[in-house]
């Protein structure tokens, strides 16, 4: 019987077996984090630089941006490490990091996607009211909100969990660490403790999802008595990628944490965990590209300048 106090590491779950398959997950981790970072980066520099895009959503996209780049790496170098180096271990230290990282920035881009449904609805809903109720100074409280509130979520569930004592070992069911694998390990009645949190979280999570359904049918309702069709396609185009980023996100998390026991293997919790942690991030920038003009005008505009510049650049060298 050990407790907290004497665990100096915890050991992740292997992603493979044998090396062979060790280095293909290394390989396939690597290739979705390089897309991941190279589109949010994209995305990232286009709002910065390009002025027109200076816009309450375009705002909010650039944060969900940070949101996925943070997400994917709090979880993915560990693992791409672990299976290059075929080792499961994780420090004490690093595991409590990467639990409070991870709570953080998943909390974060519930938040901001909630956000981004509020501007969707004063854009379509009330559009003469949009400067006032989405001005700068508005959209800079509610990004700051969305981050705060995050941070004092995960750090919270993170304190409460690493108070625990520790009694049945440092093996740990997933390829990161998670709150629900290590509450396993507790020996303390005190993990009620813990649950409660979990359950203020879940309800939060919750009163999200509503606001997000509520909004949308107050959408859809706005959007059905546009007389125009042009108008009415113009109107969906805009909530399309939002709707696809969500249900992207929501699916996957719900389905991963609230699927019945009785199917729930390690095989299939590992292929969720990176459904819901590692896809997104690289597919949202380019969910948010194929379905933005403007976007795609500016990222194409960065493209060319770039290559514009290299190209000069070495016919000046040589």
């Amino acid at each position: 019987m050990s407790n907290s106090s004497s665990i100096s590491h915890f050991l992740l779950l292997a992603l493979a077996d044998t090396w062979q398959l060790q280095l293909l997950h290394f390989c396939l981790f690597l290739g979705i984090s390089l897309a991941a970072l190279l589109g949010n980066g994209l995305i990232i520099s286009a709002v910065a630089c390009g002025h027109h895009l200076h816009t309450p959503m375009f705002f909010f996209l650039l944060n969900l941006a940070l949101t996925d780049l943070g997400s994917i790496l709090t979880t993915v170098p560990k693992a791409m490490h672990n299976s290059l180096w075929d080792t499961r271990n994780i420090s004490y230290t690093g595991c409590a990091a990467q639990v409070f990282l991870l709570i953080f920035f998943l909390g974060s881009e519930l938040a901001l996607l909630t956000i981004m449904c509020y501007d969707r609805y004063v854009s379509i809903c009330k559009p003469l009211h949009y400067g006032t109720l989405l001005g700068s100074r508005a959209c800079a409280h509610m990004a700051a909100a969305a981050w705060a509130s995050a941070f004092l979520n995960a750090l919270m569930q993170t304190a409460n969990t690493f108070s625990l004592p520790l009694c049945h070992g440092n093996a740990l069911g997933q390829f990161f660490c998670e709150i629900p694998q290590i509450l396993k390990l507790s020996c303390s009645k005190s993990y009620l403790r813990e649950l409660g949190l979990i359950a203020v979280s879940a309800c939060l999570a919750i009163g999200c999802f509503m606001f997000i359904v509520f909004s949308y049918v107050q959408i859809f309702r706005a959007v059905l008595r546009i007389p125009s069709e042009q108008g009415r396609h113009k109107a969906f185009s805009t909530c399309l990628p939002h709707l696809a980023v969500l249900s992207l996100f929501l699916s996957t998390i719900m389905f991963a944490h609230l699927k019945p026991p009785s199917i729930s293997s390690p095989s299939l919790d590992l292929a969720l965990s990176v459904l819901y942690l590692v896809v997104p991030p690289a597919l949202n920038p380019l969910i948010y590209s194929l379905k933005n003009q403007e976007l795609r005008d500016v990222l194409r505009k960065m493209m060319t300048e770039y290559f514009s510049e290299a190209k000069r650049c070495l016919f000046s060298a040589a």
